[in-house]
């Protein structure tokens, strides 16, 4: 198997051992999934799909971010509990996902069930000089890393402005440097806060994947990712965390994925522009949804458009129409289209061709989670 690499920057061997270890970053459970959402979590689990299907065993965990400024700011909004917010939502989460054929993860663990951890890996990072407290906060010293930007290879300017617009605040005040990232904060009087040897407060973003990584997977894992958008800050501060303390290589691949558009801008919630998968649940077979995905490469930018539904539907009406039974030929095309960077668009066109002649394609479509 080929697989891009973001830290190399090309299509490289991916070659794990027996167990596989893989870390995708989850939700922030504030609001509905959305097929932005969906394209990394199937992509995800049409690797895990190939690889069990080479022989491997998979170990995908995929956290939940149930404590942040995001969930804790739409909580407010609404008058409710943040946990009951996350609850909530996570319930709607994990049947939207269930409903698409997404096997089931290894674990899905919580970053308020990793607050012991979280505190260890600050307290390791002040001990050994590689953060610093000021302002009533613990911070990460960029300085004392020199790896720094070498998974984005962005430069400066770049990382400060990305930094700027995903809540980095290179403006504060009581940093030594504005890439300087938050560890522990002071909580506001109507926001969950733990006891710590730096004072009541909760967790920074970055800190919490990389508690919850170690806990679940170990010091070095096979593969992380998420979406494209999370290359900078948040997976740059990841491993600059990890390796400050551990001195061994945090993770072996990075897997991102491309970001899904609706009317020329990436969908946000910040911005509003959303398809939701619960909304086009109620409309459309899963399979159909599942397929719309598939035809896109999980590597690149892609507008959503209604039309990749209604393409969906009518491969699905083509490939239960084909002939059933026992072939090996439908299956080896899309071994071989995945293991080319997990190419599921070829795999599509390979088995429309077989479906055309005349030819069975259950058993292609069985390993790409579509359901006949």
């Amino acid at each position: 198997m080929r697989l891009f690499d973001t830290a190399r920057g090309e299509v490289v061997e991916f070659t794990p051992g027996e167990i596989v270890t893989m870390y995708s970053c989850g939700i922030t459970p504030y609001d509905s999934a959305h097929i932005g959402h969906a394209a990394v979590y199937l992509t995800f689990d049409m690797l895990q799909r190939r690889l069990r299907d080479l022989g491997h065993v998979t170990r995908c965990v995929r956290n939940v971010t149930d404590v942040d400024d995001d969930i804790l700011r739409k909580a407010r909004e609404l008058g409710v509990y943040y946990l009951d917010l996350a609850a909530e939502e996570m319930a709607r989460f994990d049947s939207d996902m269930s409903a698409l054929g997404l096997l089931p993860v290894y674990s899905e663990p919580r970053a308020t069930s990793a607050i012991a951890e979280i505190l260890l890996l600050i307290g390791a990072l002040l001990e050994s000089n590689h953060a610093y407290r000021s302002g009533g906060a613990v911070y990460f010293d960029v300085a004392t890393f020199p790896a720094f930007g070498r998974l984005s290879g962005f430069n400066r300017d770049e990382m400060l402005r990305l930094a700027g617009e995903h809540g980095g605040n290179p403006g504060d005040p009581n940093k030594r440097d504005p890439l300087d990232f938050v560890l522990w904060q002071p909580s506001l009087p109507d926001e969950p806060a733990w006891e710590s040897r730096w004072g009541p407060g909760r967790p920074g973003w970055h800190i919490e994947c990389s508690a919850l990584a170690r806990r679940e997977l170990g010091d070095s894992i096979d593969l992380h990712g998420g979406g494209r958008d999370l290359v900078f800050p948040h997976h740059e501060c990841e491993v600059a965390q990890c390796e400050s303390v551990t001195h061994t290589r945090f993770v072996r691949h990075w897997l991102h994925v491309g970001l899904v558009g609706l009317g020329g801008t990436k969908m946000s919630k910040s911005l509003g522009n959303l398809v939701f998968v619960s909304d086009l649940l109620k409309d459309h077979e899963p399979m159909a949804v599942r397929l719309a995905l598939l035809d896109h490469h999980y590597r690149f930018d892609w507008e959503w458009e209604g039309r990749d539904l209604a393409g969906a539907e009518a491969r699905l009406v083509r490939w239960r129409a084909a002939p059933t039974g026992d072939t090996d030929e439908a299956l080896a095309a899309v071994r071989r289209c995945l293991d080319d960077d997990l190419d599921t668009p070829a795999a599509l066109a390979a088995l429309d061709g077989l479906a055309s002649a005349g030819r069975p394609v259950a058993s292609g479509a069985a390993l790409l989670g579509v359901d006949l």
